[in-house]
C-alpha cells in the first residue's frame, strides 16, 4: 500500500500521467491529467489509491489527501467502480459535489459517467453528511495546492487534448461533440486544463 509519490512527471495524456521515481515510471490515473505538465526540474507530490483486481493492477493519483480521501469514500459506494470516481472528481468539483449530496440533488450526480438513477441514489444515501470534513484546512495543504499550468497556449490541440481527455473519463461521444461546439465559440483560447475545466462545467449542466 502506498501513501504518495514524488518525482517528476515524464508523460501527460488524456488518461494518465507518469512519475518517474527514482528512474522508475509509475504510470497514473489522474481526473484532470493536464493540470500537471512534463518538468524534469520541479518535483511533484502525489497521493496515491492502489486498486487490485484478479486479472489487474492500477495505481490513482489525487494532489491532496482530502481528494485520496474522496475517491476512496466513492468507490466505496455500490455501483461505483475507480473509473467513475475519477470521472466524478475531475474538474475541481469537489464542493459542488458535496453540496448536490448534501441537498439529495440526484440529477447533477447522473450527469456523470456510468452514474444512473439507482447509484446517485446509494451516493446520497452513503455519503450525505459524511464527507464534510474533507474539506477542512488541515487536509489542504499548501504543498499539495494545485498550481496553474504554464504551458504554451496554442488552441486548437490544446482543446482536442481536453476533448480526448473527456472521451477518457468515460463521457459519449455524442456529450464531447455538444461541448466541442461550445468551447470552440469561446473568443480566446485556453490551455489543456481550461479547456477540460470549462467542459466538465458544461457536461453537468445538460
Amino acid at each position: 500500500m502506498y501513501e504518495y509519490f514524488e518525482g517528476y512527471i515524464t508523460a501527460v495524456t488524456p488518461s494518465y500521467v507518469v512519475l518517474d521515481v527514482n528512474g522508475i515510471g509509475y504510470l497514473l490515473f489522474v481526473s484532470d491529467p493536464y493540470q500537471y505538465q512534463v518538468d524534469a526540474e520541479n518535483k511533484v507530490k502525489a497521493y496515491i489509491h492502489q486498486v487490485v483486481t484478479d486479472s489487474f493492477q492500477s495505481l490513482y493519483a489525487f494532489k491532496t489527501r482530502a481528494d485520496k480521501a474522496l475517491f476512496e469514500k466513492l468507490i466505496n459506494v455500490s455501483g461505483i467502480g475507480p473509473k467513475s470516481a475519477n470521472a466524478i472528481m475531475a474538474g475541481n468539483q469537489n464542493q459542488a459535489l458535496l453540496r448536490a449530496i448534501n441537498e439529495e440533488n440526484v440529477t447533477f450526480l447522473t450527469k456523470f459517467p456510468g452514474v444512473g438513477k439507482k447509484t446517485a441514489k446509494q451516493i446520497v444515501l452513503d455519503l450525505k453528511g459524511k464527507i464534510d470534513d474533507l474539506f477542512n484546512d488541515d487536509l489542504l495543504t499548501p504543498e499539495a495546492m494545485p498550481q496553474p499550468s504554464t504551458s504554451e497556449v496554442t488552441g486548437a490541440k490544446e482543446l482536442q487534448d481536453a476533448l480526448d481527455a473527456l472521451s477518457a473519463l468515460g463521457y459519449s461521444s455524442r456529450d464531447v461533440k455538444k461541448v466541442e461546439k461550445q468551447l470552440l465559440a469561446v473568443d480566446q483560447p485556453m490551455d489543456t486544463n481550461q479547456y477540460l475545466s470549462e467542459g466538465l462545467k458544461l457536461l453537468t449542466q445538460f
